[in-house]
């Protein structure tokens, strides 16, 4: 190889070299971005799986608790007040979709069934339906058909059934259930998916939480429900550490009258 032929080389060796100093540090910013995106997604869904679940507890477990204190009055207490003296204020039960004819939906209704059975085992004395309502009101009334389907199919007394309306999402129906309804002892129900998120978001309001899964049955959208709930623990995530403000905010609402005062 002649000396012109050693030179380019020499040249291209040189301009390899450049290209690959040149390109490191945006190889390294790409991996450092992923590093920091992977993080960002894993710490508030490790955060929520390793730290509430030990809040997970069961119908059974919670109306033994109700049995073994009242057991434990004393003798001046009148029978009437052993029903709610110490168990929770109320029981929170998370919305979902609401077929067009009113049912609710398999996920939803096993959230209600699961609710008034903590209701009927006098675990709290009201019920707090969560939901959205502000998308259509005139067509899809997702809590009022929750309350409908407590209190037609299963027997619950209307007055002891409470409607959010504004529970546009979960870190919202806890924002609320602390702030407009006043609630400081609440047993939160739905399926173990979004268990976690909810209870994490109920105790960023320093309420006491205790959550029953209401998982029936399987789900055919299980797969998407998960997937999805792993970039909702992210936003809410950051909604408990910035201590956002629910996207409605109203009037106090005292669980000492009738529920129906909410019905609408």
């Amino acid at each position: 190889m002649g000396v012109l032929g050693q030179n380019i080389d020499a040249e291209g060796a040189v301009a390899a070299s450049a290209r690959t100093l040149a390109a490191r540090p945006v190889f390294v910013a790409l991996v450092l971005l992923a590093v920091l995106v992977v993080l960002a997604v894993a710490v508030p869904n490790v955060t929520m799986l390793v730290e509430e679940k030990p809040h997970f507890r069961t119908v059974g477990e919670l109306s033994d608790e109700v049995l073994h204190l009242d057991e434990d009055l004393p003798a001046e207490v009148p029978p009437a007040a052993q029903t709610t003296f110490g168990t929770y204020d109320a029981i929170v039960v998370l919305g979902a979709a609401v077929r067009p004819d009113g049912t609710p939906s398999p996920i939803l209704e096993d959230r209600i069934r699961t609710g008034v059975e903590l209701y009927q085992a006098g675990v709290a004395p009201k019920i707090i339906m969560s939901g959205d309502n502000t998308s259509d009101r005139e067509t899809y009334n997702e809590v009022v058909n929750m309350k409908n389907f407590a209190v037609e199919q299963l027997g619950v007394p209307s007055a002891d059934v409470f409607c959010d309306h504004a529970g546009l999402n979960t870190y919202d129906s806890m924002y609320r259930a602390y702030h407009v309804f006043g609630v400081q002892r609440i047993v939160v129900v739905t399926q173990s998916y979004h268990l976690y998120r909810a209870l994490f978001d109920a105790e960023s309001f320093h309420m006491q939480v205790a959550g029953v899964p209401s998982d029936l049955r399987t789900y055919a959208a299980q797969p998407y429900y998960d997937l999805r709930e792993v970039a909702a623990r992210v936003s809410d995530y950051i909604k408990v550490r910035t201590r956002a403000n629910a996207t409605i905010l109203s009037e106090p609402v005292s669980l000492s009258q009738s529920g129906d005062v909410t019905t609408w």
